[in-house]
């Protein structure tokens, strides 16, 4: 593609943006060739990177092919080409510049799926600025909090979430509406289309920052570089399978670190069109119909969205959907079977976190076992660690050594000081997740390992357990926590969200016995199964084990002297 006669724009082609490309040309020559990509593939080592200068302008410029497809709730979609986003985040950039927002400074974004979102942090990235993405159903206080903690400087916001942001020292913008004190992201459009910046952009100064999850404790936020999410993304570009021209839909909310990796930098280092779904505009039932009008090629959706989708699989298949992936949670090989039945894709599974890119995954090429997750993807050397040291094939926390270069991990953790805390300690970074691998490479996760717990000196795996309640006809959600035993230390109790047409709760409790007495240990039968009408779960759809397992030090457990015998159903 030929850009326009502007000699900063060629300029833009350096020799980081050559060294980036046949990486990534490295991955796509190898996509159906795991092995071999793992063994070819190294990360680019780059001093200066601006992926939004360097690698978006360079394949944007002069370039009409659709980059950005956002879904609005009523079905239509505003789409946007390369060349548009590329000179309206300038346009924003240069704006963003007048506003007195400077390299480094952090900027907090309030924003749901619209193409603004993608204008703004294209246009951060060009001046260096500090993205902080957060969800807007944040309450007021967690959006104080955030503020506070994350030493916001600046906020673009929508209209409703406005109202609980506190006063700043810098730019606070309303993408639409108006609000006393606020600007109107409208008044860009007088700024030219065309950005300098004010000098190179190091590598590894901090580009994102997420908080995260909290499921167990209070957010911590991540901090991620100019390489660590656009350069590190390579790996979850290739566990995608995202190809030039594909047209990828992510399922996730703005908020979530998720939503960089598969709505922001995967696609896009592929060359591929993101698809986007506004506020109302998921539908499961006609997802299949959507999908083949949106001409979606690939979707990558959580578990939790997948299990939505279940029973409208067969109302339609998406004619040119190729590639079908999940993350956030482990995937049964249950669940993946039941999409492959009827949309004819292998469902397929990766790891990773806040803290890091895609790190495992089945691949377009892997084949492997049904219950696995998936290999190391390239660029990433993999350990687990036991209770007495490493560990071939585990159980052990699954860890990352760091003497290999991960270029797709974080910079480390910030504190409410602004103090940056690196990742990771004696060459490796701990993930925290309990694994096991097989003599091939192939990785199961057990668990987190704050949540692998022993019961009776077995060490139970309550992804485990729940996968296998989830295959009960009335199940449609389960989470497994520890109660405490006075003997065993803890047993499992089972929290469910079941179906319309489960059996009545007098008998559900003995069917669920029945059930897992021919598909579980003794030690791991749930020793209680409470319906409750909704799990409670993060913004970004992960269950709050933590909430759980202090409700579980209050539920009735009803069981005689054998501690294996008869489970109960309690309220």
């Amino acid at each position: 593609m030929t850009g326009p006669a502007d000699p900063y724009w060629t300029h833009r082609r350096t020799p980081a943006h050559q060294e980036f490309r046949s990486a990534r040309d490295i991955l796509l020559a190898h996509r159906d060739d795991h092995d071999a990509a793992y063994a070819a593939f190294r990360w680019p080592r780059l001093r200066h990177f601006n992926w939004a200068l360097e690698w978006f302008d360079v394949i944007a410029r002069g370039n009409d092919a659709t980059a950005l497809s956002v879904v609005r709730a009523d079905g239509t979609a505003a789409d946007s080409t390369f060349d548009t986003l590329s000179r309206e985040s300038d346009r924003t950039a240069n704006w963003l510049r007048e506003l007195g927002v400077r390299r480094g400074e952090r900027v907090l974004l309030l924003l749901d799926a619209r193409p603004e979102l993608w204008e703004i942090l294209l246009a951060c990235l060009k001046t260096g600025a500090v993205v902080i993405p957060a969800y807007t159903s944040l309450s007021g206080p967690e959006i104080r909090e955030r503020v506070e903690r994350g030493r916001i400087r600046h906020v673009i916001s929508e209209e409703h979430t406005a109202a609980a942001v506190p006063a700043l020292p810098g730019a606070r913008v309303l993408v639409e509406g108006t609000a006393a004190g606020w600007l109107p992201y409208a008044e860009r459009e007088r700024m030219p289309d065309s950005f300098r910046p004010d000098g190179p952009t190091q590598a590894d100064d901090i580009a994102f920052c997420y908080f995260t999850s909290g499921t167990t404790s209070a957010p911590k936020l991540v901090a991620h570089t100019h390489t660590s999410y656009p350069v590190g993304h390579l790996s979850s570009m290739y566990w995608n399978g995202l190809l030039p021209g594909d047209r990828h839909l992510n399922i996730s909310a703005p908020g979530w670190a998720k939503h960089a990796w598969s709505g922001f930098f995967a696609p896009w280092n592929a060359e591929a069109t993101i698809v986007a779904l506004a506020p109302g505009a998921f539908d499961a039932a006609e997802f299949g119909a959507a999908a083949d009008r949106l001409r979606v090629t690939s979707v990558c959706a959580p578990p939790s969205v997948w299990r939505l989708l279940m029973p409208h699989l067969a109302r339609r298949r998406p004619g040119l959907l190729r590639e079908a992936t999940s993350a956030g949670e482990p995937l049964t090989a249950a669940e993946a079977a039941v999409v492959g039945a009827h949309w004819g894709v292998r469902l397929r599974d990766g790891y990773g976190q806040s803290e890091a890119t895609a790190m495992v995954g089945t691949t377009p090429g892997l084949r492997g076992p049904d219950d696995r997750l998936g290999k190391a993807l390239p660029g990433y050397v993999l350990t687990l660690m036991g209770e007495d040291g490493p560990t071939d094939h585990g159980p052990g926390e699954l860890c990352v050594d760091l003497t290999a270069g991960p270029a797709g991990l974080m910079a480390g953790y910030l504190d409410d000081t602004g103090e940056l805390r690196p990742a990771g300690e004696a060459g490796l970074y701990r993930t925290g997740d309990i694994a096991v691998r097989d003599g091939e490479g192939f990785v199961r996760i057990l668990g987190r390992e704050d949540d692998v717990f022993k019961s009776y000196d077995h060490r139970l795996s309550p992804y485990e357990i729940e996968a296998v309640l989830r295959r009960h006809p009335a199940v449609r959600e389960a989470a497994v926590v520890p109660q405490p035993d006075p003997v065993g230390g803890a047993v499992p109790v089972a929290y469910l969200e079941t179906l319309p047409e489960a059996t009545a709760e007098a008998e559900l409790g003995r069917e669920l016995a029945e059930f897992c007495a021919g598909r579980l240990a003794p030690h791991s039968r749930p020793r209680a199964f409470s319906v409750v009408e909704a799990l409670p779960r993060t913004t970004s759809g992960k269950v709050r084990r933590a909430v759980l397992a202090e409700r579980a030090r209050e539920l009735p457990l009803a069981r005689g002297a054998d501690p294996f015998g008869e489970a109960s159903l309690v309220g």
